[in-house]
């Protein structure tokens, strides 16, 4: 078995995700948000909720570079396909959020290619077994 180069090159898309998201999204979005007069709780629900996505990103990103690289036969395909389908299922939301109020929420033009590249490496490991 050789390496995935699907996953790798999702992984990179992945990490660079979030690298943006934890510095760029914590000083564009979050920080403005924090100062906010918005009430404390909700404050303080959605900075964990946007670690939470933080952490996801990071995880998701280890997991396309551990099967990515891995030349052995024990490969979660199962997995790394339920994740790339997440990311899919990510990016549309972005996009009906887009469509719905009329603002570009570009997120979804790195979600996306994430999501495709997992499932064709997912199809190309498949086809190759």
């Amino acid at each position: 078995m050789k390496r995935n180069k699907y996953w790798i090159i999702a992984g990179i898309i992945n990490i660079f995700t979030a690298i943006l998201h934890l510095i760029g999204g914590q000083l564009d979005l979050i920080n403005p948000f924090m100062e906010s007069n918005t009430d404390l709780q909700i404050k303080t629900e959605l900075l964990g909720v946007w670690h939470m996505v933080t952490i996801m990103l990071f995880a998701s990103s280890i997991l396309y570079f551990k099967y990515g690289f891995s030349i052995t036969k024990k490969v979660d395909i199962a997995l790394v396909s339920f994740i790339s389908y997440l990311y899919i299922a990510f990016s549309f939301a972005f996009i009906l959020s887009s469509v719905y109020k009329s603002v570009l929420a570009p997120q979804w033009v790195l979600l996306l290619p994430i999501g495709l590249l997992g499932i064709i490496g997912a199809k190309k490991l498949k086809t190759n077994a």
